[in-house]
Formats: structure tokens, sequence, C-alpha cells
């Protein structure tokens, strides 16, 4: 089964590399978007779906890597792959200080919190004299990538977005399949017990913040490049709910889970586009569907069907063998 999943892993990257050749049948933006949308659903999951804290504030790091990479290469003449760095870079920055001040708080009140903030750095972008307000930070230069990558060829920066994502993605599951992932899982079953064992569990979720944070920015980034625009729906609390969306459509149980989502997520969006405010509810209604038929999501039940034993995350112990929860 494992090689059954490989050989599927395989067939997808060579249909994902072979897209600039079809532009006739995929539009190649299209599909840069939505890797774009894919490292920003994973690295979210990354507090979702592997320590289990629920953010609805991951808008302002996907709005922030897009306005920082966006006014530091059209305004300070950065170069593009520094732009990124640099959006990447402050959008972690950003993510360390929502999660020292998030992490006080659990539950509910942790995630309103997060809202809360990321509220505060949506209405700076409305009213910050570089981001446009409405109008967004436009014509925002492509430039070169590595100093000869140039950029302004659609198919070049398809292949420069492939290759950083892909990169993204191969951090994330080294991340999760890492003692530092175990940890993180730890703290998702039973924080009370990760805290007896002697984890900083309060270091250990600012550090997954940072992380989420910075990749989450580092996907806003590149959006920006590809549409040489950075607009206020990348930082809009909407933009948090489709990542939420996503993630839990996909299977945030699994590592790759949210990218389906993504995808899924994308196509609905671009291809009923023509349905007006109509397409929102057709979301709606696949969401619920998939809700109550596939709880696990839809890669985490295909999982299931191609590999039953197969399980990325170890099995959770048996309700009677946990040890009640204490207050925090």
């Amino acid at each position: 089964m494992r090689l059954t999943i490989r050989i599927l892993l395989i067939l997808l990257i060579i249909a994902v590399l072979s897209v600039p050749f079809v532009p006739h049948l995929i539009y190649p933006v299209f599909v840069m978007k939505t890797l774009c949308f894919v490292l920003f659903a994973c690295a979210f999951n990354l507090l979702l779906g592997h320590t289990g804290i629920l953010s609805f504030g991951h808008a302002a790091f996907f709005g922030s890597g897009a306005y920082i990479t966006g006014y530091f290469v059209k305004y300070a003449g950065f170069p593009t792959d520094l732009g990124l760095l640099t959006g990447a870079l402050a959008a972690a920055a950003l993510g360390t200080l929502f999660g020292l001040l998030a992490i006080r708080r659990s539950g509910i009140y942790l995630a309103m919190i997060t809202l809360a903030m990321a509220q505060l750095v949506y209405f700076f972008y409305l009213q910050a004299p570089f981001t446009g307000a409405e109008d967004g930070l436009q014509q925002i230069p492509r430039g070169t990538f590595l100093g000869f990558l140039d950029l302004r060829s659609d198919r070049t920066l398809f292949y420069v977005v492939a290759g950083i994502v892909a990169a993204g993605l191969w951090l994330i599951w080294r991340i999760v399949h890492s003692p530092f992932g175990a940890v993180l899982r730890a703290i998702r079953e039973h924080e009370p017990r990760a805290i007896s064992l002697g984890y900083p569990v309060a270091r250990y979720k600012v550090m997954v913040f940072t992380l989420s944070a910075g990749l989450s920015g580092l996907a806003g980034s590149l959006k920006a490049i590809i549409f040489q625009l950075a607009a206020l729906n990348d930082a809009h609390w909407h933009m948090s709910g489709e990542v939420i969306l996503m993630t839990l459509l996909g299977g945030m149980n699994t590592v790759l889970g949210p990218a389906a989502g993504a995808v899924l997520v994308s196509a609905m969006t671009h291809y009923f586009d023509p349905f007006g405010a109509w397409v929102t509810v057709v979301i709606g209604v696949v969401f619920m569907a998939c809700v109550m038929m596939f709880r696990e999501g839809i890669v985490g039940k295909l999982s299931k069907i191609l590999a039953p034993g197969l399980r990325e995350d170890p099995p959770r112990e048996p309700a009677a063998e946990r040890p009640a929860p204490t207050d925090q």
C-alpha cells in the first residue's frame, strides 16, 4: 500500500510539473495560486492538527507576508528572493508575538485572542500609507530569482513557486516526523501529562506558532509576487475561515491532507465563479457532506481505504486509561 501511495504521489508531481506545457487545459496562474494555498493550509495544520491549537488569525501572517514582500521589493529595491525571505521572517516574528500573548489562554479564548490581534493587523494595513488601502499594493515587480531566473516569464515563475512550495511541504513533513513533532502531538493529546514529563509546553507552543506563521507568510509572499498585488483580502478574517475549511476538508490529522482541501476549495472557487454568491452555498454544502460522511477528511478517509493499517499519528489511548484532564 505504501508503494501505491508513492506511485500516486509521483504521478501527481509529474502532472503538476507538466502544467506550463498545457495552458489550454489548465491555467498555470490558477495552479500557482492553489500551490500557495496548499502551503498555507499545511502550515496552519501544524497548529490545529498536530498541536491542537485553533487559531482564527492566520490571515494576519498570510497578509503580512504579502504586504512586507511587496513593500520591500517595490519600494526598497530588494531582489525577489530576499523580499520573499523578508516577508516570511516578518510573518514569523508576528507569529512569535501572537504566540506569546495567545498561549496564556486555551480553547476558544485562545482562538478569540488570535482573531482580535489579526483584526488589529488588518486595520493597520487598511490605514498604512504604503498599502493602498482598498486598492491594495499594486504593480509589485516580479524581478529575478537568485539573480538569473527571470520571473516575468510565467513558466519560470511556475517552477520557482512549485520548488519553494515543495521545499516548504518537505519542511512541514520533517517537523511532523521529528522528535519536536512528537512533543507537539503529546501536547495535543494531553497537555498536563506533557507538562508532568518535563516538557516546556509554553516554549513549544510559541515555537510552533512561529514556524506556522513563517510558512504562512511565505505562502502570502509568493501570492503577492504571482499576482503582483497585495490586497486586504489576504489579511481579512475570511481568509482565516477559508484555511480552517481547507484543513478540515482535507483531514487535519494528516500531514498533506490540508493540501487536498486547499485544492478542492480553490477549484470550487475558481470554476464556480460564474455563479457569483452561490459559490459559498456550494462550498457550504460540500463541507457539510464531508463532515457528515468523512469525519477524518478526504485524505484521512482515503488512507483508511488504501492502507487500513497505516496511520500517520500514533493511536490515541483508550478513554478508560487516560487520566482525567485538570483545569489549567
